[in-house]
């Protein structure tokens, strides 16, 4: 594990402090918020004793909290006990619970598959089991929703809960005990190889946990690797510390990673131990327009180092470090303490101004609007936002996210209101559960491997037919014209949902991935890197 220099102990310290040591030093600062919480608290004392009926003084502050931290940049937040728990626990790495991935259909709780090794997989729960009751509630009723499933199952190491089972094939319920214990939450969706020597990495975001995800993936690579394509499209982020270590599995010694700066905050860096796995040969990351934060932390060390390719569209624009401070009541106030900056100086935030947060949402929508997606010519940056990668000085762009060295334009020739209604509703993952939990035993024991799975399965007009009506149930008018552009679409997803729900999580990227613009760039780009000897090696 990486022993982090200043920027990582950072984190560990409470910004309030830092604050507080800020304002020591200036007391004119000092005085402004002495007389700015003195106003605010004489207020609520007032109210409290003067208003003419009761009042929720602790619904007050939580409406005043918000407004206040609304006025300041986008990405500083303050954020509820509740939602902390909730938005905390994909980036910790685990949960305490039965260990399924799970679906509710037809209003019944469906296993879809068990975590390798969990309790539930130990006590001999199956994909394609219905849980019916747990301990003494049954659950196989109208309105089940993930909430009140994650109410059922989810609980401390070490409890256990009874859970009454009904199986395909079966005539009587089966009665399961399950203890909990903690249960591992990946981040790396899927690992494969492609040509045999290119290993594919699928990152949805950046946990706690993420390089060991990688690093194992890239250990357990059998046979010598001539290619890495990192693919970081729709990562939000996530934990920077994790940003750090994952470029560093691909950096030489000293090269620097990433350097912050902030108005109380001194300058600090992170730079590459020179400890990674795949500090040499071809390297393609990919990113998207809704690639933020630490993703494009990694794009740009990687890209100003000039050690890989970055291919698909501009990412999101968010360069500034928000600092976690807990509050004494569970909640916490995510400040921005400072912007970083990509190796060679770039500032990739997007402009924003204090207080319009639903402005700075708009101009990255409207980016769409202006053809971004479709061609690179539609981005102009001014010079003053130009700068030079390290070892090859190619021309770089700062100022609003990672500009990609392969531009991929969107493909929407096969969009249509019709499938983006299917979409939205999710109705396409609600029929093919469906359809895998109805074929499971059959598609299991018929595709044992994905190879086969290519090869022999399609969807077929029938499957269509029957999402289509399952459409028109739900008020979803048919519409023939955009149903018949978007069925090669459609169905290539509709094709991936069976292959990761019956093969292997990894197959769905397989399918989706075989059809995709950008997927094609990034191996041709890998290819090109490995006939050339250049510094991108």
């Amino acid at each position: 594990m990486r022993k982090y220099s200043v920027l990582y102990r950072v984190a560990a310290v409470s910004a309030v402090l830092l604050i507080i040591s800020g304002l020591d030093a200036a007391a004119q600062g000092r005085e402004e918020l002495n007389r700015a919480a003195g106003k605010y608290n004489q207020i609520l004392y007032l109210i409290d004793r003067l208003y003419m009926e009761d009042v929720d003084l602790n619904a007050l502050a939580e409406k005043a909290i918000v407004a206040t931290v609304g006025e300041l940049d986008p990405h500083s937040a303050y954020i509820t006990a509740e939602d902390v728990r909730a938005m905390n626990e994909p980036l910790q790495g685990e949960f305490e619970g039965i260990g399924i991935e799970f679906a509710i259909i037809r209003d019944t709780l469906t296993v879809q598959a068990t975590v390798a090794g969990g309790p539930s997989e130990k006590v001999g729960l199956l994909a394609g089991d219905k849980i019916v009751r747990v301990d003494s509630s049954c659950i196989a009723s109208s309105g089940l929703t993930n909430e009140d499933v994650y109410g059922y199952l989810r609980g401390k190491k070490g409890t256990k809960v009874e859970l009454g089972v009904l199986r395909r094939g079966v005539k009587d319920p089966l009665d399961f005990t399950v203890v909990r214990d903690k249960i591992p939450i990946n981040s790396l969706d899927a690992a494969y190889k492609v040509d045999g020597d290119i290993l594919y990495l699928k990152l949805s975001r950046f946990a706690a946990k993420s390089r060991d995800e990688i690093a194992e993936a890239i250990k357990s690579f059998d046979g010598t690797l001539q290619g890495v394509i990192l693919d970081l499209r729709s990562n939000s982020g996530g934990y920077l510390p994790t940003a750090i270590d994952i470029a560093n599995e691909f950096l030489e010694a000293g090269e620097l990673i990433v350097y912050t700066e902030g108005r109380a905050l001194p300058r600090m860096q992170e730079s590459a131990l020179g400890n990674g796995l795949y500090r040499h040969g071809p390297l393609v990351v990919m990113i998207d327009e809704n690639s933020a934060s630490a993703s494009e932390i990694v794009a740009g060390a990687v890209q100003d180092q000039d050690r890989g390719i970055i291919v698909g569209r501009r990412s999101f624009g968010k360069g500034l470090v928000q600092q976690a401070i807990p509050l004494e009541d569970g909640s916490e106030l995510r400040l921005t303490v400072a912007r970083y900056h990509t190796p060679s100086g770039r500032v990739i935030q997007s402009p924003y101004e204090a207080g319009h947060a639903d402005e700075y949402y708009r101009n990255f929508y409207e980016r769409y609007v202006r053809g971004e997606s479709f061609s690179r010519d539609s981005i102009q940056f001014p010079d003053s936002l130009k700068f030079r990668t390290l070892k090859l000085g190619r021309t770089v762009y700062g100022g609003g996210g990672i500009m990609p060295d392969v531009f991929v334009p969107q493909d929407t020739a096969s969009y249509s209101d019709y499938y983006a209604s299917l979409l939205r509703q999710g109705l396409v993952i609600e029929y093919m559960n469906g359809l895998c939990d109805r074929n499971r035993s059959e598609w299991t024991m018929k595709y044992r491997s994905f190879e086969r799975f290519d090869r022999s399965f399609n969807v077929t007009d029938d499957m269509v037919d029957g999402l289509v009506a399952l459409a028109s149930e739900r008020g979803i008018e048919l519409k023939e014209d955009e149903l018949e552009r978007s069925r090669e679409d459609l169905c290539l997803y509709m094709k991936a949902l069976v292959a990761g729900s019956i093969v292997s999580r990894d197959c769905f990227y397989r399918v989706m991935n075989s059809q995709s613009p950008e997927f094609q760039a990034a191996l041709e780009a890998l290819r090109e890197a490995s006939l050339s000897r250049n510094a991108l090696l």
